[in-house]
């Protein structure tokens, strides 16, 4: 899937379009650096998202505190209800590498997009 189509559907989203990066997260990324967020990006995927069962699906994933987190809401990638709505990702079952992969990839887009419209 282009992930730039994605970004665009995404962005017609009343819900999905009102995610940005503030100050803080801004500077947090600044701070720690891309590639820490890109570590922080996969890590999270990993735990929260890949598992077959999560037990507190559609609320794993906090709407602030991080700027993943926000990318997250952003690109749809916060939940497996979202993932499903979203990208036909069926629930109950792990996702693959790739698949994680794809996330974390669209995930940085985003945030990379948006760090390029707050300068």
């Amino acid at each position: 899937m282009d992930m730039e189509k994605v970004l665009y559907q995404l962005d017609k989203s009343k819900f999905r379009s009102r995610f940005h990066l503030k100050e803080k997260e801004i500077d947090y990324i600044k701070e720690k650096g891309m590639k820490v967020i890109e570590e922080h990006a996969h890590d999270f995927v990993r735990k929260r998202l890949a598992p077959a069962t999560i037990l507190n699906d559609g609320k794993q994933t906090p709407m602030r505190g991080h700027p993943v987190f926000i990318a997250q809401h952003a690109t749809a990638t916060c939940c497996r209800g979202c993932l499903f709505k979203w990208y036909r990702i069926p629930k109950n079952i792990e996702l693959t590498e790739e698949q994680q992969n794809y996330i974390v990839s669209l995930i940085m887009l985003w945030i990379s997009k948006e760090l390029s419209t707050s300068f």
